[in-house]
């Protein structure tokens, strides 16, 4: 049977990444507090194509995955990597999972406990020298009081949910905890999965206690990231719901460890 994307292509231009993505597998991550935690996530794998092939054989991705079935750890993404490369010919293999993860939280009067998700996303990419570059990403949900609108108003101010997307290189282990810690930290507020009545009287003077500017958000995380030896480049980005805008607000700020 004729194998078209073995054949040999002549328009001299090599491909940065082609692949399969939109894919879903049951997927294992390193969890600070109980070691593991098990999620599904959505898979995107590619190869970086050379110049002379036509086409790579995406059926192989799959075969990949499923050749890992129920023991797709973070852990072993640089493994997954080198298998895509041996299977592949390619410059480069790239894989990434987009993952919700969960942690339990305690509402901060009633102490009820509730789980609460985050969406995290873990990218890694394997070069042909053998060096791997590893891209984490979690976005954590936070409350934002508007500075200004507590400085002009006599009842009360305007506040908003707000995301906050911290992405860091690193050269040794961050935990997800860890990150979202920090996102958190630096808002109006947190948020929870499950408030009584006297949570959130607590959480609505807390955040007007704690008014902050989307630019007040990334600089105040970017300064805890900054101090951090274990984070080698980072990127903070918020984004805030506005609540009395018919648009968002947002900053960003992207720098070296």
């Amino acid at each position: 049977m004729r194998d078209l994307q073995s054949e040999r292509d002549h328009r001299n231009l090599s491909i940065d990444r082609v692949g399969i993505r939109g894919i879903r597998y049951p997927i294992t991550v390193l969890d600070r507090n109980n070691r593991e935690q098990p999620t599904v996530a959505t898979v995107e794998m590619a190869v970086g194509l050379p110049k002379e092939f036509r086409g790579t054989h995406m059926s192989r991705f799959v075969e990949i995955l499923n050749q890992y079935r129920w023991r797709i750890h973070t852990k072993r993404v640089r493994e997954i990597l080198e298998r895509i490369m041996e299977k592949l010919p390619s410059h480069s293999a790239y894989i990434s999972f987009s993952f919700p993860y969960f942690l339990e939280k305690r509402s901060p009067v009633s102490g009820e406990l509730s789980l609460m998700s985050y969406d995290v996303r873990l990218e890694a990419t394997l070069f042909e020298d053998g060096s791997v570059d590893t891209l984490l990403t979690v976005e954590v949900p936070v409350m934002t009081l508007c500075p200004c609108s507590k400085e002009i108003s006599s009842k009360g101010a305007h506040n908003q949910r707000a995301y906050v997307r911290v992405s860091v290189r690193m050269n040794r282990l961050v935990w997800i905890e860890e990150l979202i810690e920090v996102a958190e930290s630096c808002a109006s507020s947190r948020l929870y999965a499950l408030l009584k009545r006297e949570d959130e009287k607590f959480v609505t003077e807390y955040a007007y206690d704690h008014p902050v500017f989307v630019e007040d958000l990334v600089r105040d995380v970017a300064l805890k990231l900054k101090g951090d030896e274990r984070i080698v480049w980072f990127r903070v980005e918020a984004e805030s719901l506005e609540s009395i805008h018919n648009h968002n607000a947002f900053a960003v700020v992207e720098m070296e460890g």
